[in-house]
């Protein structure tokens, strides 16, 4: 028998209908555009579409500026954020959370063959790194530079742009995570290699406005449902190879 998408109550999105969804589109493997140009896709795009069906929405994405994500939730441009953001203390002070729907680590990623001798952030002295503005990886960077480790600090707007940077070998290395990584690192984008893996310490969460309880909790409930279904961790499997979501349930 055919499940059928849950009932949406009244008033729970800002448009009758409809999963308004802020992503910052060019992080993959979880959201980038397809081979035509226009339609997202990725993980965290599945995961929206398959949050939507659940509550018998149509799903419709905002493509945002990644330094002006959170205002956008908060202002009321979209129901929620689903583009990896990572959970943190200070983040759910001033925003709702959902329960973590995946986890991952911070990594750097040097050129194959181009013989950097660093094997840790701490050990950046001279390097270049380059990595995304006003994201994890930008605040490891910083506290190590607080530290007194010299190196050159560059941040993109995109991701895309600190691998092409890399590629061309005008950075030395990138700090990103590992689920970007594996893209990255996939059979068909060989050029890149890890040179160091942290701790599995970091999980994303869809962030909503402060005050949002309902969807939130429907948000939770359905995800609740895709994990017991096994969706979630098939997902997983289908993007990275690998389960990377049981870890944080």
């Amino acid at each position: 028998m055919t499940r059928q998408p849950r009932q949406k109550p009244h008033g729970l999105t800002i448009k009758e209908g409809e999963l308004t969804v802020g992503v910052e589109i060019g992080y993959p493997p979880m959201e980038y555009l397809d081979t035509d140009g226009k339609t997202p896709v990725g993980f965290d795009v599945e995961l929206a579409h398959r949050l939507a069906e659940k509550l018998g929405l149509k799903t419709v994405f905002v493509d945002t500026a990644w330094d002006g994500i959170f205002d956008g939730v908060e202002i009321g441009r979209y129901d929620c954020i689903i583009s990896s953001i990572t959970y943190t203390d200070e983040r759910l002070k001033i925003h709702n959370f959902t329960k973590p729907y995946i986890g991952t680590a911070q990594v750097m990623i040097a050129l194959k063959g181009a013989h950097v001798d660093a094997r840790s952030p701490e050990e950046t002295a001279g390097l270049s790194v380059a990595f995304q503005g006003e994201t994890v990886s930008q605040r490891y960077m910083e506290k190590l530079a607080a530290q007194g480790v010299d190196f050159v600090p560059l941040a993109y707007d995109k991701i895309l742009n600190c691998f092409e940077e890399l590629r061309l070998g005008r950075v030395d290395t990138i700090l990103c995570d590992t689920l970007v990584a594996s893209f990255y690192l996939s059979p068909d984008n060989s050029d890149f290699e890890i040179i160091w893996l942290g701790p599995s310490d970091e999980i994303f969460a869809i962030c909503l406005k402060k005050g949002n309880d309902a969807l939130t909790e429907a948000l939770d409930k359905a995800l609740d449902e895709l994990y017991a279904e096994g969706i979630l961790a098939k997902m997983s499997w289908d993007y990275f190879n690998r389960d990377m979501v049981s870890s944080v349930r």
